[in-house]
């Protein structure tokens, strides 16, 4: 389940790629088109290096903002999220890995 999911927002991350660069596609045939540039047509996507050498960039004219792994994982050790169903999984797997030992050394016993 988790190796489609995965799967499935790959897939979704990489059309919705395609999609932007499809979009600054087509806004170049526009330009190319006219045979001039005009300054109601904007790109779609926008990236600009800074210079610290960090990116900024913009679609459609929303800025995206980068954010630092290391903020994030604190963020979330903050907030201690409990996930219910997390944790009745891991007892599960734990409550059949044990029992699937004990047959195995009821078994193993025996010879």
């Amino acid at each position: 389940m988790g190796r489609f999911l995965f799967k499935s927002l790959l897939m979704v991350i990489f059309l919705a790629v395609g999609v932007l660069i499809g979009m600054n596609r087509a806004n170049q045939g526009m330009n190319d088109m006219r045979g001039y540039t005009d300054s109601s047509f904007q790109t779609p996507v926008h990236i600009q290096t800074t210079d610290e050498g960090s990116f900024d960039a913009a679609v459609l004219g929303n800025e995206i903002s980068s954010f630092n792994m290391n903020e994030k994982k604190e963020k979330l050790e903050e907030v201690k999220s409990f996930n219910f169903f997390s944790e009745i999984g891991k007892l599960l797997a734990d409550l059949i890995s044990s029992i699937a030992q004990a047959i195995i050394n009821f078994f193993a016993g025996l010879f």
